[in-house]
């Protein structure tokens, strides 16, 4: 194993973990999400390892099926995000007219206040639930994506062989799948490593604004509202879903950095 490879995994099997755990939470919980084992707030103890919550539930139980529906959220709202900026990105930087129009309403878009846009969608879609918010989060990530997806598309398809290709006849598809996007495989793995963070908060946002998932379902931001009351008789039931929320997103953005490949230019001795 080379020494770059080491450090991929290193930096790739926190986030690996933490996803698989949030996954198969639900089938590891050792309690019913929704069945009292303590007295409200309770203490840690034998059967509640991270004591109760504000009706006595087990903090562990629900901090290990609460993950799910969050991790399941953020990966789609950074695929969806990052995919879309990367094809307009690529058809902006060759097309320059469709470009402009393209970032003339990112711009626009950018001015809406995050908690805004998911207050928006979420009124005008009272029965939305979860994919409200998946929509905010998409609606609201994919302006500033675009914005660098093209600034990193533009040197691209000013270069000779993509400028080449295009004078041979090719189309704009295949500028776009076979010689603009191939090349951008580092801005775009950091641009979904950004996305997932940044949908993470939203998703986690709305979650703590009750706009979403709603009460009794298992969820970590719905959590450290319900029990942010109780905080100082079992702080657990608030500094755990919150530890979690920050190791995941801290993780996912580790690992899409250590997925990226090296482009930077090494220095060569000349003696």
């Amino acid at each position: 194993m080379t020494p770059r490879t080491r450090a991929t995994l290193i930096r790739v099997l926190p986030a690996l973990l933490l996803v698989c755990l949030a996954l198969a939470g639900p089938w590891l919980a050792p309690h019913a999400i929704d069945a009292p084992v303590t007295a409200p707030y309770g203490e840690p103890g034998a059967g509640a390892v991270l004591g109760g919550d504000q009706l006595g539930r087990d903090v562990l139980t629900r901090l290990l099926a609460g993950g799910r529906e969050l991790v399941f959220s953020s990966l789609l709202v950074a695929v969806v995000v990052t995919g879309s900026a990367a094809v307009l990105g690529a058809i902006g930087a060759l097309r320059p007219r469709v470009g402009r129009l393209v970032e003339r309403v990112a711009d626009v878009l950018m001015l809406l206040p995050a908690v805004l846009g998911i207050l928006l969608v979420a009124l005008s879609w009272p029965d939305g639930g979860r994919f409200a918010v998946i929509t905010a989060a998409v609606l609201l990530g994919v302006p500033y994506a675009v914005r660098l997806a093209a600034g990193a598309a533009a040197p691209v398809a000013a270069s000779g062989y993509v400028e080449a290709a295009a004078a041979g006849g090719e189309r704009l598809w295949h500028l776009v799948l076979r010689e603009v996007l191939p090349n951008l495989r580092a801005t775009l793995l950091a641009l979904f490593g950004l996305r997932f963070v940044a949908a993470v908060y939203l998703v986690a946002t709305a979650g703590f604004l009750q706009v979403g998932p709603q009460p009794p379902a298992a969820d970590w931001a719905l959590m450290i509202r319900e029990n942010s009351p109780g905080i100082l008789l079992n702080p657990w039931a608030v500094v755990a879903p919150s530890i979690a929320i920050g190791l995941l997103a801290l993780s996912v953005n580790l690992a899409a950095a250590g997925l990226a490949p090296q482009t930077g230019r090494k220095a060569v001795s000349v003696l």
